[in-house]
């Protein structure tokens, strides 16, 4: 054979070669298609959201869990510190005070600051008093409002959760966002769960080193990926493993087994359609 001629062939392997090592490492696709809420569905996730955190009543909106050094408020039980007072999980009620605030809504001054009440006894002391009131007026008026607030922080965590992630996991959290926001129910499981439990970025968010936010449950998902089951059962199933691993790391004396029946409930609720 002419040299010329071996040469091209060799040539040819090899970029052949080199194009199945490129695939064999190309993610797979990330699926690009919303699912867009209608206006009833979006009403639809902010009852779900307030059953799930406050039992739906309106007195569960201004609420101080036992065991707890802050106050949990609205239908996404954000959290509100108490002056001076922080901890390993994201304040979220004075970022909502602002945003309502832009909404137009009259938020006064007393609820831009720190929390006001400095323990749980004080604050259920003062249960029915006139800013407990005026607080659980402000909540029940502005559920959609609350909705889309929780809807913006769902869209803000993917960067998020790239930049956190280790590189390996990067394209299946990719991935895994991508496909439940295809579908309404994935859209909800989203929206919930960071709410319920956050991006799973902030180091300080963890026991024993492993987190359980938003991010772990979406690594979670990905380890074993199945075209067989809808992603929003998938992310039901990641999410109660990634919480009973957090119970299990959890310090003793925080007694979180307590909690966790419920939790395992509320995932059980990302298999029901919108």
């Amino acid at each position: 054979m002419k040299p010329h001629l071996v040469s091209t062939k060799l040539g040819v392997l090899t970029l052949f070669l080199s194009c199945l090592a490129s695939c064999a490492e190309t993610p797979p696709p990330v699926a690009t298609s919303n699912a867009r809420l209608s206006a009833v569905q979006i009403d639809r996730v902010g009852r779900r959201i307030w059953q799930n955190e406050c039992g739906g009543t309106v007195a569960g909106l201004t609420s101080w869990n036992v065991g707890e050094d802050f106050a949990s408020l609205g239908i996404g039980h954000f959290i509100w510190y108490p002056q001076g007072q922080s901890g390993p999980f994201e304040e979220s009620f004075p970022p909502l005070a602002a945003f309502l605030a832009a909404r137009g809504h009259g938020v006064p001054g007393w609820m831009r600051g720190s929390c006001p009440w400095p323990t749980k006894p004080a604050f259920e002391a003062d249960k029915n008093g006139a800013r407990q009131q005026e607080l659980r007026a402000l909540l029940g008026r502005t559920v959609r409002e609350q909705t889309e607030f929780i809807m913006e922080r769902m869209e803000r965590a993917l960067p998020k959760m790239l930049a956190a992630a280790p590189a390996g996991k990067r394209a299946w959290v990719n991935l895994a966002f991508g496909s439940l926001k295809a579908t309404p129910e994935g859209v909800f499981c989203l929206i919930d769960y960071v709410n319920f439990k956050g991006e799973g970025t902030s180091p300080k968010e963890r026991y024993q080193g492993q987190g359980w936010g938003l991010l772990q449950v979406l690594q979670e998902v990905g380890e074993s990926p199945s075209s067989h089951i809808a992603w929003n059962v998938q992310f039901a199933e990641a999410a109660k493993r990634v919480l009973s691993r957090r119970v299990v790391n959890a310090p003793p004396e925080r007694k979180e087994q307590r909690w966790l029946a419920g939790w395992h409930n509320r995932c059980d609720g990302y298999r029901r359609s919108l």
